[in-house]
């Protein structure tokens, strides 16, 4: 899937929150759960191998974190049994599953959920009855680096964060500008002096 289309499809979600929420907070919904799905994605091949560093390193009472970072191949981990295509398996308690899952990854990981104030979002998603349909549409797009680069991801995130500064009316600057727009920029400024910037 190419980056204009995976954001397409992403931004599909925003079609479920018309009516309850303004277009001005898709972003404070969409943004949160792109990232909870490139993290699934990118833990999934170790998540059993985790799970089972886990659970042998507890049983000893031994800090099992060390460990598991090493099992898990990143700098975070989730040690939830559950990710998001198990989590629609039990639709009338998806808001307190999905808690659950998000306290699961380690201290980073869940600062980030809190600074994007994700439970209380969680909790009016579930009030609005559209919880489950927007965690469905999510676990239906593989957001795995194999098939999603983290140049590519990276595009993606910029070109949704643009989407939501247009909708919210914000000034230049609020947002990010693409990569390409910064590079051409330094490219211009610097072009006078190739000359001089070529020598040691």
């Amino acid at each position: 899937m190419n980056q204009p289309s995976l954001s397409a499809f992403i931004w599909s979600v925003a079609d479920l929150l018309r009516g309850d929420y303004k277009q001005s907070d898709y972003g404070k919904i969409i943004l949160p759960f792109t990232v909870l799905r490139r993290l699934d994605c990118v833990l999934a091949p170790t998540k059993e191998a985790v799970l089972a560093e886990w659970a042998s390193k507890a049983a000893v009472d031994i800090n099992p974190e060390p460990f598991v970072l090493r099992k898990a191949g990143h700098t975070f981990y989730n040690r939830h049994a559950l990710d998001l295509s198990k989590l629609l398996g039990d639709p009338d308690h998806i808001a307190q599953n999905l808690d659950s899952y998000v306290h699961g990854f380690s201290a980073e990981v869940r600062d980030v959920f809190e600074r994007f104030e994700f439970q209380s979002h969680v909790e009016r998603l579930a009030k609005a009855g559209l919880l489950y349909p927007v965690t469905e549409k999510f676990a239906q797009i593989d957001l795995h680096p194999d098939r999603v680069s983290n140049m590519q991801m990276g595009l993606v995130f910029e070109e949704l964060i643009r989407k939501f500064a247009e909708i919210s009316n914000e000034t230049a600057g609020e947002h990010f500008t693409p990569r390409e727009v910064i590079r051409l920029m330094v490219n211009l400024i610097f072009i006078e002096d190739d000359a001089i910037l070529s020598k040691p």
